[in-house]
């Protein structure tokens, strides 16, 4: 069974055309080996759950790794009290290391004995609060034969609940209290929004007091460095390995460069354009083979389908753009009044645009993240209700035409109207052009 260009859940080698992740998880285990505590904050369909699953596996041997996603493990009914939250935790834990055991891995007696007692507390969720779950934890920690990891995924699930921040404060004292009280060598939290943004949405709520609230419990966090995105050296061993089971004969390092140059190496873009080129653009008309499909022509027909395409990363882009007016704002001034937004992380509406993958620094100068998201940003813009009903869009709209011929932009005309345009403003200016 051949491989496929996935876009859908994580990636699997021995189903999905991958990059090579071994060099980002090595960088990785450096930050565990160094008993560091960090998030993987990254936008939507990035390659986080790829990442962390692929991790695991790596770190087998020298870590037991509690690899927990609260999608699958934690209702949000879980997240409504401290021992609802504190029992379903506890379970899945429990589940976690009795499976690694039942994997052949063997669970030092003392260490057994410290899970089967968390076990028992699980199974009476009305006495078990954050004190003695994390006082298994820390038991578990202390009889195993080798450091605990824990890992959980989609942490997003526990946005807007106080429990979880109750959670991460318990984290933050163990950690600090690391050299006197066994626990994990390492927690790994990954999902869209950073711990910050957590908290912001319990104060949306009105669940905490505003005094002091937007301190941070999980400051303790270092600074994620790996470079998750696609260069095109990652690209081009991807195509590489599509090319030894199917033959096409593509130019992989050419080909890599376009789709880098289009994606900047957003992973679901990267992959979305070679699943487009494989299975949607070959086989078309003009394109009756795979080796055609895998051409410029090829290459730019996948482009135009996959900007006009619905799919959930796009989808999800317009939602954020209307959960947040500052982010919308951001982005329309951008491509349409040319406004300059120096980099500022600190700067909410910037630092949110960062955080959904919508922007890029640029040399200190905030940049839309990748062409296709500018076209798409573009297209949503100008197709909009509120866009349409500006004069300036209906006279775009009236003399679109006259630079249309035969299905091609007639570039001599347009640079005529532009000077007809530029003299118009400009002509009367007693100063000559300077060029700067």
């Amino acid at each position: 069974m051949n491989r496929i260009f996935n876009v859908t859940g994580d990636c699997k080698p021995k189903l999905h055309y991958m990059v090579d992740l071994s060099s980002r998880l090595a960088q990785m285990q450096e930050y565990v080996d160094a008993g560091a505590y960090f998030t993987v904050n990254r936008a939507r369909q990035y390659g986080k759950t790829t990442m962390l699953r692929a991790f695991r596996e790596y770190l087998k041997g020298s870590y037991y790794v509690v690899s927990m996603d609260f999608q699958v493990q934690m209702s949000t009914a879980k997240f409504r009290s401290e021992h609802l939250f504190c029992a379903a935790f506890a379970k899945a834990f429990v589940r976690i290391l009795q499976g690694q055991a039942a994997d052949g891995v063997r669970l030092p007696e003392e260490m057994r004995q410290a899970v089967e007692r968390l076990s028992a507390a699980a199974n009476l969720p009305q006495e078990l609060d954050f004190v003695e779950l994390f006082l298994h934890c820390s038991s578990i920690c202390g009889k195993a034969d080798l450091p605990l990891v824990l890992m959980i995924d989609e942490t997003d699930q526990a946005a807007g609940y106080p429990v979880f921040l109750d959670f991460l404060s318990q984290l933050r004292g163990y950690y600090i209290d690391r050299d006197e009280t066994p626990t994990f060598q390492s927690v790994i939290l990954a999902g869209v929004y950073d711990i910050k943004n957590l908290k912001r949405k319990v104060l949306h709520r009105g669940d905490v007091p505003e005094e002091g609230s937007r301190n941070s419990p999980w400051n303790i966090s270092v600074d994620f460095k790996v470079d998750m995105s696609f260069t095109p050296q990652d690209i081009e061993g991807m195509l590489t390995e599509y090319d030894k089971d199917y033959g096409v004969g593509m130019d992989a390092a050419d080909m890599s460069q376009k789709i880098y140059a289009h994606t900047s190496g957003y992973p679901y873009l990267v992959s979305r354009l070679c699943k487009l080129m494989d299975e949607e653009i070959a086989g078309s008309a003009g394109f009756p083979e795979k080796k055609d499909a895998w051409t410029d022509s090829g290459f730019l027909e996948a482009d135009r389908m996959l900007i006009g395409e619905k799919n959930t990363l796009f989808e999800s882009m317009v939602n954020k753009l209307y959960d947040f007016p500052e982010l919308r704002d951001v982005v329309y001034s951008m491509l349409f009044t040319g406004r300059e937004w120096p980099y500022n992380a600190l700067d909410p509406a910037v630092g949110t645009a960062a955080m959904f993958g919508f922007v890029k620094n640029e040399g200190g100068v905030v940049a839309i993240a990748n062409r296709i998201f500018e076209n798409v940003f573009y297209n949503l813009f100008l197709t909009t209700a509120e866009n349409q009903n500006t004069d300036i869009y209906k006279a775009a709209l009236r003399d679109k035409n006259q630079f249309i011929y035969a299905g091609h932009l007639n570039m001599e005309l347009l640079l005529q109207k532009f000077v007809e345009h530029f003299d118009e403003l400009y002509g009367d200016q007693p100063e000559s052009f300077k060029e700067v």
